[in-house]
C-alpha cells in the first residue's frame, strides 16, 4: 500500500508557491488513493490533472499498482483546515454539533479555539404575544462541533 504521507509530500512540493494546498489524502488497501486539494481562490480541473500527473511521475506502478484521484474539496464537503474556514468567512455554513443540533448560519470567525456564527431565531420576548425574529451570535469550541460545511442557499 502506498504511503499517503509520501503522496502528501509530493503534492505539497508541487503546490508550493501557489495558493493551493492539500486538505486530505486517503488510501484503501486496494491501492485507491484520493487526494483532496483546495485553494484560497479556485481549483481548476487543469490544476487537478497537472497535480495528478506530477504525483504519478514520482510513483512507480511497476513496484505497486494504485489508482490515484486528485479532486478539489467541493462545496458541501466538510471543512477540515482553518485555512478553508478563513476563505469562506461571511458565507453561509451548515454546522452539526455533537449533540445532534444542526444550524444554518453565517460564519463570522474561525480561530484555533473554534468558530463564531450568527443566525436568525424566533424567540418569545418579554411583553410580546408572538415570537419575534432576533439575530443570535454564538461561539462554539471545536470539541462541540461534529462538522461544518459550506452551505449554498438556492432560494
Amino acid at each position: 500500500m502506498i504511503d499517503t504521507n509520501k503522496v502528501i509530500e509530493i503534492a505539497e512540493r508541487h503546490l508550493a508557491g501557489s495558493d493551493m494546498f492539500v486538505v486530505e489524502c486517503k488510501s484503501t488497501p486496494m491501492g485507491e488513493i484520493e487526494l483532496l486539494i483546495d485553494s484560497d481562490t479556485a481549483v481548476k480541473l487543469e490544476d487537478c490533472a497537472a497535480l495528478n500527473r506530477a504525483i504519478e511521475a514520482e510513483l512507480d506502478r511497476e513496484v505497486e499498482d494504485y489508482s490515484l484521484m486528485v479532486a478539489s474539496a467541493g462545496i458541501g464537503s466538510e471543512l477540515k483546515l482553518l485555512r478553508q474556514y478563513h476563505k469562506i468567512l461571511g458565507s453561509s455554513v451548515e454546522v452539526l454539533l455533537r449533540d445532534g443540533i444542526k444550524i444554518l448560519a453565517k460564519l463570522d470567525d474561525a480561530n484555533a479555539e473554534g468558530i463564531a456564527i450568527s443566525y436568525e431565531e424566533k424567540q418569545l420576548l418579554e411583553g410580546k404575544k408572538r415570537k419575534q425574529t432576533v439575530q443570535v451570535t454564538k461561539s462554539y469550541a471545536w470539541e462541540e462541533i461534529k462538522y461544518v460545511k459550506e452551505y449554498l442557499d438556492f432560494k
